[in-house]
């Protein structure tokens, strides 16, 4: 997985980096390919805003969250993500495993 830490208008330290980068990691589980996750955080007084997109085969997947300390926007932000990723994944595995009806002969 690689996760990319900008901030906009303000410095992102090497402990809001690690701090991103833990939290972003369980999204990881949720697929075997790696994933590239661009995370931006800025301030939009008086709230701390953290956004990142996750592209995923060809998508992009969204989110956004603000909290009033960058920390908490941070884990409202992986919470987001973790959704979104989950959502995904549930629509692209494939539901119709089995035989389908129609080749088989009998309908037709």
């Amino acid at each position: 997985m690689h996760v990319e830490t900008h901030g906009h208008q303000i410095e992102v330290t090497p402990a809001l980096r690690d701090y991103v980068e833990t939290k972003l990691q369980k999204l990881s589980r949720h697929f075997e390919r790696p994933l590239d996750v661009r995370a931006q955080l800025s301030l939009d007084k008086p709230n701390h805003k953290a956004e990142a997109n996750v592209l995923i085969a060809g998508k992009t997947l969204h989110a956004d969250a603000t909290a009033v300390d960058m920390y908490a926007a941070i884990d409202l932000l992986a919470d987001k993500l973790d959704r979104l990723v989950l959502k995904h994944r549930k629509k692209t595995v494939d539901h119709h495993r089995g035989e389908n009806p129609a080749r088989d002969g009998t309908f037709g």
